[in-house]
């Protein structure tokens, strides 16, 4: 059984940067694809970015080049670092780890507004 916890969303700026952090627990880590997708308000829910567990990564359009995703196995935590931020960036954020199943975080709060 594995369970994510997010962690680090909350208000900034357009232009700003903010981190998130997923923690996970209760099984294997390094060998794993893990990412992160996102929900903003009346949409579906969007993929955002992965890191394969060779440490290669993927990153949709609409983030590329602004979002960086990032792992540690031995803190079996992953990260997903976000510059230049947008208002359009605003959505709750899960972070997901691919085993057989997958296993999804609770989602966290990011606030893109002046």
């Amino acid at each position: 059984q594995v369970q994510l916890v997010e962690s680090g969303g909350g208000l900034v700026q357009p232009g700003g940067s903010l981190s998130v952090s997923c923690a996970a627990s209760g099984s294997a880590f390094s060998i794993y694809n893990l990412g992160w997708y996102r929900q903003a308000p009346g949409k579906q829910r969007e993929w955002v970015a992965t890191i394969t567990s060779a440490g290669g990564t993927l990153y949709a359009d609409s983030v590329k080049g602004r979002f960086a995703i990032s792992r540690d196995n031995g803190k079996k935590t992953a990260y997903l670092q976000m510059n230049t931020l947008k208002p359009e960036d605003t959505a709750v954020y899960y972070c997901y780890l691919a085993q057989a199943r997958t296993y999804w975080g609770q989602g966290i709060q990011v606030t893109v507004s002046p």
